[in-house]
């Protein structure tokens, strides 16, 4: 059994297709069928049933994927501390950012730390959190700045970097406006457009209500920020949004309730060691947070 074999299985398992594993790995599609086979004949068992288009993990592929994941998990902690001890900036890192951390917290950092580790080729995505967030646990990524989870995975690593206020705002023309004060009974009433229901800003922001027994009406779920912002704008429901994107074009509400504010961080796994570069990216992490202390 080698490594090749397991990367193979791990990636069909997650991407459910021969084709699209093959593509993530850069190989043909019947080399990744080869390798599949080989380590079928190995192991003497089916680990995927194929059923016309559809590809799913027998119950021997459901038993072997958190064990390959595990060995190839293994193998790259050896090679990064092997690599470590070179006490070299340089390499890939790994990493992976929320669209609202990436345009307006991670540029500075980012800049930074590009001027800084010139040798370090990085690998930057735009995810929301909770991809993130699993890619993480999986070991497809070394850090991940999002929205930290309320309830986390005790094998995720969090650390808090910025205190994201959030202030719940409608249209200037829309009827809560006009209130001096309005309570979370009353924005029950009106419609309201916030995150998708899995997401851990949704978490946070149904805890409020949550609390007194409410629910609000939702009207219409996006996970794009910026796109909420455009649809409170022109007075499609009420939302919260942070404080950084309540502009002159948004009314914020004066509401009878305690203030909700979101934490914005980074995460790693616990069991990963670090690369020399992710160290040094955190670091800039840490500074940032101390800063904004």
């Amino acid at each position: 059994m080698d490594t090749g074999s397991l990367q193979a299985f791990v990636a069909v398992a997650e991407t459910g297709s021969f084709s699209r594993a093959a593509e993530q790995l850069f190989l043909t599609q019947s080399a990744m069928s080869k390798r599949i086979s080989i380590l079928e004949q190995q192991l003497d068992c089916r680990l995927f049933d194929r059923i016309g288009r559809t590809v799913s993990l027998t119950e021997a592929g459901q038993e072997l994927l958190p064990r390959a994941r595990k060995i190839l998990l293994a193998l790259e902690d050896a090679r990064r501390s092997l690599s470590n001890l070179s006490g070299e900036i340089s390499g890939s890192l790994s990493v992976a950012a929320s669209h609202h951390i990436s345009l307006h917290r991670l540029p500075p950092i980012l800049r930074q730390f590009t001027r800084e580790c010139p040798e370090v080729k990085l690998d930057l995505r735009f995810d929301e959190s909770e991809i993130a967030y699993d890619n993480v646990l999986r070991g497809n990524l070394e850090i991940a700045l999002i929205t930290l989870s309320p309830n986390p995975d005790p094998n995720i690593l969090s650390q808090t970097v910025w205190q994201d206020k959030l202030h719940y705002v409608v249209a200037s023309d829309h009827p809560l406006a006009k209130l001096k004060q309005v309570t979370l009974e009353q924005l029950t009433d009106y419609p309201a457009i916030l995150p998708g229901t899995a997401t851990f800003t949704r978490l946070i922001a149904e805890q409020p209500f949550a609390k007194l027994n409410l629910q609000p009406d939702i009207a219409m779920s996006t996970n794009y920020l910026d796109t909420i912002k455009m649809m409170v704008e022109i007075g499609l429901g009420w939302s919260l949004l942070p404080e950084t994107m309540s502009e002159h074009s948004l009314s914020v509400l004066n509401v009878d309730a305690p203030p909700v504010t979101r934490e914005l961080g980074y995460i790693t796994h616990k069991e990963r060691t670090l690369s020399n570069a992710a160290r040094r990216f955190i670091h800039l992490l840490d500074q940032a947070a101390e800063k904004g202390s």
